[in-house]
């Protein structure tokens, strides 16, 4: 990897989380590729533009799930396992998952579609390992002034699967080493071209096990308030307004302008 790039850190007495208490920490601005594998220290808020739609990726049991549950105060978040729920309640339990896997993909990519479309901010859970996802998702976004940014967990394999274990949900042998696969494939791209390898990103951030514990919490900027309207003055003229505060019978001898 060949470093930071275009970083943004403030230090002060910022509040980092959402609850009033909060550890006062570094507020970071990432643009570019940020890598932050490694590194300890104090707690970090990362700030993103108005609207900005933030995809969080990494293999399986990697800690998408528990750090975009610490993030959501700040944004909505869509995860794909909240489709596969929805579906597996209203389908029989004997039905295996791989027969109704494509309406919850479908599912899926239509609360996406509409929470893209709906505007402000918003937090993604994402395999990482599929390229046209985030290219659509970038597009989508680019239409309506968004800007797009990944957030990229690296913890190993072995951490991934820990992690499995510990939430006792497992993902398939074959789908976690075709997301390894996909994620190895990105990751060497990026330590080969640096940001031009995920061109549709405005910034990606690289985390492991270590540094994912310091971005406690995220925040994005305001709206820009909406301009005032331009045009002609509301209510009569200034003439029209004089002549009728006038008495009647002066009104008279002089009308009222046309």
């Amino acid at each position: 990897m060949t470093g930071v790039f275009a970083v943004d850190v403030r230090d002060g007495p910022k509040p980092v989380g959402a609850q009033a208490g909060a550890p006062a920490g570094r507020v970071m601005s990432p643009h570019g590729l940020v890598d932050l594998r490694g590194l300890r220290g104090a707690p970090v808020l990362i700030s993103y533009p108005a609207g900005a739609v933030v995809v969080v990726s990494g293999l399986p049991g990697s800690g998408k799930s528990t750090l975009l549950r610490r993030w959501s105060v700040a944004a909505p978040v869509v995860d794909p396992r909240a489709s596969h729920v929805a579906c597996e309640a209203v389908m029989p339990a004997w039905l295996p998952y791989a027969v109704y896997r494509p309406w919850a993909r479908l599912r899926h990519f239509l609360r996406l579609y509409a929470q893209v479309r709906s505007g402000g901010p918003l937090l993604v859970h994402d395999c990482g390992s599929r390229t046209w996802m985030r290219r659509w998702l970038s597009r989508t976004a680019g239409r309506r002034g968004r800007e797009l940014h990944l957030v990229l967990l690296d913890v190993g394999a072995a951490e991934a699967l820990a992690g499995q274990r510990a939430r006792a949900r497992w993902a398939s042998r074959r789908a976690f080493a075709r997301h390894r696969q996909g994620l190895a494939r990105l990751l060497e791209r990026l330590r080969r071209d640096g940001p031009a390898a995920v061109h549709e990103a405005a910034s990606v951030v690289l985390l492991d096990h270590v540094s994912r514990e310091r971005l406690s919490a995220v925040a994005f900027a305001p709206p820009p308030a909406p301009r005032p309207a331009t045009g002609p003055p509301l209510g009569p003229a200034p003439e029209r307004a004089e002549a009728e505060r006038r008495p009647p019978a002066e009104r008279e001898r002089s009308p009222l302008p046309l």
